[in-house]
């Protein structure tokens, strides 16, 4: 079992939760405070290879997150999810896995761009149009 995700769900280091077909806990290499990252239970390598049960219940896990969250901790006021599917999108553990990852006003100077950085040359953007 070369997977490092399998093997958290295996063990019992992690406080790891769960919720139908998914398990979640925070990451070891947070962004921010609070930073979790959403499994499916089942070993699967991308977004595109979850069952729709699985990506119902990431969403499920991600509101349930954020909920606590903001419960927990007022200076939170917004937050990034994102998934890397494959080697040139960064992915470097493959097991699927959905990071939710807590900002905070003033985190960074200039936040404009948010995921949108994945490509530093195209973070900044000058048409107001999506």
């Amino acid at each position: 079992m070369d997977c490092p995700f399998c093997q958290i769900l295996s063990g019992e280091e992690r406080d790891v939760r769960t919720l139908g077909t998914v398990a979640y806990f925070l990451s070891a290499y947070a962004v921010t405070e609070g930073h979790y990252l959403v499994i499916p239970t089942r070993h699967v390598e991308t977004f595109f290879d979850m069952s729709p049960a699985e990506t119902e219940d990431t969403r499920a896990a991600l509101h349930a997150i954020r909920e606590e969250l903001m419960r927990e901790d007022a200076s939170i006021d917004g937050f990034n999810i994102g998934m890397n599917c494959g080697t040139s999108a960064g992915q470097s553990i493959f097991h699927a896995h959905t990071h939710l990852i807590p900002r905070r006003t003033g985190d960074v100077e200039n936040p404009r761009g948010g995921v949108r950085a994945v490509i530093p040359s195209r973070r900044e953007y000058t048409e107001t149009s999506p």
